[in-house]
């Protein structure tokens, strides 16, 4: 019998789940892998040879492809992954041969204090440990494969500032004359470091660097990691990594890490990386873990590699859009989808009467700190007034084609008269609705949840992207802001206002894609508006191009690409039993 999750703690349930978990070879073969398309990590991770699996299955048709996406959530988090992962396992008990995709977590969140990305209670994605503190090492790819870029970008800086013309040309370098004023790459690591968002490095003599402004962002905020999100194959993968802008010469032109001779190198750090991982949940389903950027930084979607292998594998494939649908799903519809070409059947939009209460009224939840009682308490008339951000979601959700299914996540502290609320507003707004009890009681709580999202894959919908590539970038963004966000339009920086400009004059940048970069905490880009704002207009401070990955990323707000570490972060309470080797304590 599984451990009880109103008494024990989710790295307690794992551990008690992970004694009679399936091998990597059982798993594998029962999801239709063959023994040699297995790359074991140990016996309960494998990778899994991409190539040779969608090289054999190139002929088999594609099972049905469903995304999971949430209401805007409060700082604590709204259990997505928990509910997507209770919905594999719930239709895992229906029968379905089922298969779920999920990115990796960043050492930032599961040290600080939102904790792992594997679920929660009986709904978890096992072994915890090795998911939570590093799996195969994508992570540790990326961050080498990033900053190599930067050092072959200061180190080029260092030789060209203390070396003549003739010095270079004759061990073959060509002078970039790169601006130090205008560097669009910082270094990064996977950990939520405030204290090195601005640095100055080359401090020292003549032979320790060139001086100048750098610093840190986290490492899921990558170029490296979105291409490695995007990329379909790893020929498509060493195209984009030539293509990354580093910085500007001092004529305005970008300066790519072809043009340092590093892209060839970033690619070899990430030959490994690219096969998805495969883990299992605590009943047992398959797991693909590939890629983790974050959504409110960056495109906020696993691999599209992952998502191929496991529609080609699958009856149903089950994915997840980080953060709201304001963001996740948006970029899941109109860039990752256009990306791969694949088309989803059904999108899943998960609420939980917190944070409905939350943006009806009640007290914003602190993290380490006891939530107002009135969380706990009935008081329909917060979850009603919260129901304006469900419904502006389902909306949002129903302009790409598709009528959603409403998963009220559910907390045993709610009421009947409270689910009952959401029930009824979210079915007048045209969406169906399941009560999930998955945290609860596993897959055997979600099977309504599963129910209605097999029916919902039947249902037939003519999924469209909200703008065409072809319309000018401040137009897209204009109509993001508006059709997705409610506001009454954009503002820019002068900064970004004269870049922008720019963008749409070049003819390759002027097409890429728009991945917004803004507070998922709110609609707008202030994270203590809540509910639906009204009155507002988005503020665009800065634009940086992903040229790599394909995109252009508005930054909107104030928000940072390096997070910080709260007061009363995880890693307090992660230790280790010396007896047995085991990692206690993440959640």
């Amino acid at each position: 019998m599984p451990l009880d999750p109103t008494k024990h703690a989710d790295w307690e349930i794992a551990e008690a789940a992970e004694a009679n978990m399936k091998k990597v070879y059982q798993l594998g073969q029962e999801m239709g892998l063959e023994q040699e398309e297995l790359l074991p990590y140990g016996h309960y991770v494998a990778k899994i040879d991409y190539k040779k699996v969608l090289d054999r299955l190139k002929d088999k048709p594609d099972g049905k492809y469903i995304d999971v996406t949430a209401i805007t959530p409060t700082p604590l988090g709204e259990g997505k992954s928990t509910s997507l992962v209770g919905l594999v396992q719930g239709m895992g008990k229906r029968g379905k041969n089922v298969v779920a995709a999920i990115r990796q977590p960043s050492g930032g969140p599961t040290m600080n204090v939102k904790g792992s990305a594997a679920g929660g209670g009986l709904a978890q994605c096992i072994p915890l440990t090795e998911f939570s503190l590093g799996l195969t090492g994508d992570i540790n790819a990326v961050m080498n494969a990033h900053n190599l870029a930067m050092v072959a970008l200061t180190s080029r800086m260092q030789h060209e500032f203390n070396y003549s013309d003739a010095f270079l040309d004759k061990v073959g370098l060509k002078r970039l004359n790169i601006d130090p004023r205008n560097i669009s790459l910082k270094w990064i690591m996977d950990f939520c470091a405030q204290s090195l968002r601005n640095m100055i490095i080359g401090i020292g003599g003549k032979m320790d660097g060139f001086m100048m402004e750098s610093g840190f962002n986290i490492a899921v905020s990558s170029e490296v990691m979105a291409i490695l999100s995007v990329a379909t194959d790893l020929k498509d993968m060493r195209e984009r990594m030539a293509k990354i802008v580093v910085g500007y010469d001092k004529k305005g032109n970008p300066v790519t890490t072809g043009d340092l001779e590093v892209d060839g190198a970033m690619t070899a750090w990430m030959t490994q990386a690219i096969n998805p991982n495969l883990m299992q949940t605590l009943e047992g389903q398959p797991c693909l873990v590939h890629a983790g950027p974050f959504a409110n930084i960056a495109i906020g979607q696993n691999s599209v590699i992952a998502d191929r292998v496991g529609l080609k594998l699958g009856d149903y494939l089950v994915t997840e859009s980080g953060f709201a649908a304001d963001i996740g799903f948006e970029k899941f519809w109109n860039l990752k989808c256009r990306m791969s070409g694949l088309t989803p059947h059904c999108a899943v939009l998960v609420a939980t009467i917190r944070a409905l209460k939350c943006h009806g009224g009640a007290p914003v939840p602190v993290p380490g700190k006891p939530l107002d009682p009135g969380y706990s308490k009935e008081n329909v008339e917060w979850v009603e007034k919260g129901c304006d951000n469900l419904v502006h979601l389902i909306n949002v959700i129903r302009k790409s084609g598709m009528s959603p299914v409403v998963c009220i996540n559910a907390f045993y502290t709610d009421t009947d008269n409270e689910i009952a609320a959401v029930r009824r507003i979210a079915e007048q707004a045209g969406a169906r609705v399941a009560l999930s009890k998955h945290w609860e009681k596993g897959g055997e709580g979600a099977l309504e949840l599963a129910d209605a999202v097999v029916e919902a894959c039947e249902e037939k919908s003519e999924f469209k992207f909200l703008y065409e590539l072809e319309d000018p970038l401040r137009e897209r963004i204009d109509l993001v802001a508006r059709e997705v966000y409610g506001a009454d339009g954009v503002e820019y920086a002068p900064a970004a206002l004269e870049k922008i400009k720019k963008m749409e004059n070049d003819p390759e940048i002027k097409k890429m894609g728009i991945c917004m970069a803004k507070t998922h905490l709110s609609l707008s880009d202030n994270p203590a508006l809540k509910g639906v704002p009204k009155g507002w207009k988005l503020f665009i401070r800065d634009i940086l191009t992903y040229g790599g990955a394909g995109f252009v990323v508005p930054l909107a707000g104030t928000i940072p690409m390096m997070p910080g570490t709260g007061s009363n972060p995880a890693y307090r309470r992660v230790d280790v039993d010396v007896e047995t080797g085991k990692v206690k304590g993440l959640f």
